[in-house]
């Protein structure tokens, strides 16, 4: 695996991973995201309706605490979940922990780590963790790590330990994954911890790229976790410290402008798993990322992303929409459950190429919302899913043609009733 940046505008690297998994097939634009998964399967969504969208990225996130109940299954099938769930070419990343599921704390020690499936918690040791690495055979997974750091008012001795545990979790990984032959071919990503404690973050960073890894996760970095202005200062020192030819990705942030944010500081790489909160809370990605990076280019060639034509949609007051673990709705989305949508002809996007905005409009699926039809979640899925892939599109558009000021204010622009507010 390697990266090949080919521009780095005000900290925004644009490249390509190239040589992704055991046959060096695939490869991944960065700025990027990973295509998320539910025990290996996008929710919603089979690989049909799946691929009715373009520009599917090469790689899927699965998560251990997802499969770890399901190790003998594996271990007898002997050929991975890749084709156990049916994901052909797909490149795997293995993480810890399920991004759109709450988890449990005060469940790590020096020696081991906890996943929670659905029968409970799930202790890991080294051992353990690297059996379950050698079943799932995915081509790129994270070290373990003790990431119950980011809590506020976590002391700066547990957030010290944190870093020490994590450190010597990533050693004993590597000595085992050497050792493992069903690993030969899978790379491991080393995970850097630190709460909002910046020493201990330069610190995490500094001694996980000393170990032999192929790129970085950046842990404890989640939207609830800390401010966005905090946030962006502790990863651009994080990445100050990391070696610029490897890729770095962040855990826990799926929101537009959380991501420019992070894309600015230095990140390549996120976790697809917002799509799929949005389409739980029966909500609409409608938001507008259409910049136009030159006027003659433009005239010459059909628009590379979408356009709300000048609409902007209406958004309800975030605070009465928290839904528990599918987070609370953000500016970026409309709420179709809302009886306003119920005589409402339009596609859910202007110009949207999915399968849904070509084929429907927003009253249907307000309609299959309020009937609790199984159907609403897969049009949802299959139209946020699109959007979301889009505007990482559009990022490196901008980046690319040095627009990101103008993507910035484009993506950030929303609509009260008249009032033009800026997040």
């Amino acid at each position: 695996m390697k990266l090949e940046l080919s521009k780095v505008v005000q900290g925004c690297r644009l490249g390509v991973l190239i040589g992704i998994g055991k046959t060096g097939q695939h490869s991944l634009e960065l700025p990027g995201c990973l295509l998320y998964t539910r025990c290996a399967t996008v929710p919603h969504l089979t690989q049909d309706t799946l691929h009715t969208l373009t520009y599917l990225p090469a790689g899927a996130q699965v998560a251990l605490d997802g499969l770890a109940e399901h190790h003998e299954v594996l271990e007898e099938f002997k050929e991975g979940v890749r084709k156990f769930a049916g994901l052909h070419d797909t490149a795997l990343f293995c993480s810890l922990h399920d991004p759109a599921t709450n988890c449990p704390t005060g469940h790590v020690t020096n020696k081991t780590v906890s996943v929670w499936g659905s029968g409970g918690r799930i202790e890991m040791t080294a051992a353990r963790f690297i059996a379950m690495q050698a079943v799932i055979q995915p081509d790129c997974y994270q070290s373990m790590a003790d990431g119950e750091t980011w809590q506020t008012n976590t002391s700066r001795k547990r957030v010290h330990k944190a870093v020490n545990r994590t450190l010597a979790h990533l050693d004993e990984c590597l000595t085992l994954h050497h050792k493992t032959p069903q690993l030969k071919h899978t790379e491991v990503f080393g995970v850097v911890e630190g709460g909002d404690i910046l020493e201990e973050r330069v610190r995490s960073a500094r001694e996980t790229a000393k170990r032999p890894v192929a790129g970085f996760v950046l842990d404890g970095f989640q939207s609830a976790a800390m401010e966005q202005e905090l946030r962006g200062q502790l990863i651009t020192a994080v990445t100050a410290e990391l070696p610029v030819e490897k890729p770095r990705m962040l855990q826990g942030v799926g929101r537009p402008d959380e991501v420019i944010a992070c894309v600015e500081a230095g990140v390549d790489l996120f976790e697809g798993f917002f799509p799929f909160q949005v389409t739980e809370r029966g909500c609409a990605l409608c938001f507008d990322y259409n910049v136009t990076p030159d006027p003659e280019a433009a005239a010459l060639s059909p628009p590379t992303v979408l356009e709300l034509n000048g609409e902007r949609p209406a958004v309800e007051d975030p605070k009465q929409n928290d839904v528990g673990n599918t987070g609370t709705m953000t500016q970026f989305e409309i709420n179709l459950k809302d009886i306003r949508y119920r005589e409402d002809f339009r596609p859910l996007v202007e110009g949207c190429g999915c399968y849904c905005c070509k084929n429907h409009h927003r009253a249907y699926v307000h309609h299959l919302l309020v009937t609790s039809e199984l159907l609403a979640g897969v049009l949802l899925m299959l139209h946020n899913t699109a959007h979301y892939l889009g505007f990482f599109r559009a990022l490196r558009e901008a980046i690319s043609h040095e627009r990101l000021q103008d993507f910035k204010t484009t993506v950030t622009k929303v609509d009260f009733g008249g009032r033009k507010q800026l997040h």
